[in-house]
């Protein structure tokens, strides 16, 4: 039985929408990612489990028990923010024991607690300092050991690595998802970064104008994107128009290039114009790449990227780039060269929407 279920569940603004018509169950001790550029409605999702937001319309139920009436107090839900949001007057200790205290528990209780998570997020040896005496990272684990401090049933992270820069922005999302491992808590994190949503999720939502176009584990986000947006929103894309030539058969064109596709067209006709997906890891331009694909264009551009060359090259109206990995000595093929790119047809993805 799902622990976390929101169902129908609408916000609007005034006439604006911003969610539209919401379903999800989570599993308990499950970590969701949702994922999606500003604006799209993930953090609204997100207040509404909270309390913060009341829906227009849907329901929110967790163990069973609806959400609906609930004032944020009265959720059994820990929430970090993305600025922190630590009390600036309280030192760690103090700012880890808030909510233990406004719940009224004994102060042996809580001073055990906060002894025990302050151990859990490796920062004991802070326990007398300010916040404004911690880096970014240490402020955000002392928020995330705030917010699980009264053992809630459900943990939302509101963006809560994107006021970081790259190296601990890594570094700590792998101890949230350590942590959360740890604790089995049913979690909800909201990103705008794929990477992150990627690397750390059970599942991943991918929401666009207020819905969910896809949900699913990560590799099934990333290999088999259902719509056009997720396709061009998760990983880099080559997004290809190609020419149905024989629908029974699977046949397209890309220019004047003959493919045989492994998924079916669907209700394709001949002459009809579909959308195609592949991924720049896929092929190879190596003599000895193997496939039963091959396509040869004309290079356009090559862009050196630390642990990859990208390169493109134009295949009739098309313009398609592959990945190399870089390695002493590789020489990168140069503007106006042709070469032949081989991969398995399996790796053409027909966009549906």
């Amino acid at each position: 039985m799902s622990f976390l279920t929101l169902t129908s569940l609408q916000k609007s603004f005034g006439p604006v929408q911003v969610v539209k018509d919401f379903n999800m169950s989570i599993e308990k001790g499950e970590f969701i990612s949702f994922l999606g550029p500003s604006g799209c409605g993930k953090t609204t999702v997100l207040r509404m489990i909270a309390g913060f937001e009341t829906p227009s319309g849907g329901a929110i139920t967790i163990d069973g028990k609806s959400q609906q009436n609930l004032r944020p107090n009265q959720r059994n839900i820990g929430m970090v923010f993305q600025a922190y949001a630590l009390f600036p007057n309280m030192n760690v200790a103090e700012n880890v024991a808030f909510g233990l205290k406004v719940a009224g528990r004994p102060k042996a209780e809580i001073d055990a607690r906060v002894k025990e998570m302050l151990g859990l997020i490796k920062l004991d040896h802070l326990a007398d300092r300010y916040p404004y005496q911690m880096s970014g990272g240490q402020q955000q684990r002392v928020a995330l050991a705030r917010a699980l401090a009264p053992k809630p049933q459900v943990l939302l992270l509101d963006e809560p690595l994107s006021a970081l820069d790259a190296k601990i922005r890594v570094s700590l999302r792998e101890e949230i998802r350590q942590i959360q491992q740890q604790l089995g808590i049913t979690t909800v994190f909201v990103t705008h970064d794929q990477e992150e949503a990627l690397s750390i999720s059970d599942r991943i939502v991918v929401m666009n104008a207020g819905k969910a176009d896809q949900i699913g584990k990560p590799a099934d986000i990333y290999n088999r994107p259902a719509t056009r947006f997720v396709a061009g929103f998760v990983g880099t894309l080559n997004l290809i128009e190609a020419k149905v030539v024989d629908p029974a058969a699977n046949r397209i064109s890309i220019g004047d290039q003959g493919v045989t596709l492994r998924e079916p067209l669907g209700n394709a006709k001949a002459g009809d114009t579909v959308s195609l997906a592949l991924r720049p890891e896929a092929g190879s331009i190596a003599p000895d790449a193997k496939g039963d694909t091959a396509l040869t264009g004309e290079v356009v551009s090559s862009n050196f990227l630390g642990s990859v060359i990208r390169t493109r090259m134009k295949v009739g109206e098309s313009i398609i780039s592959f990945d190399m990995f870089n390695s002493p000595g590789l020489v990168p093929p140069t503007v106006g060269e042709t070469v032949t790119l081989r991969f398995t047809a399996g790796d053409l993805l027909v966009i549906r929407d």
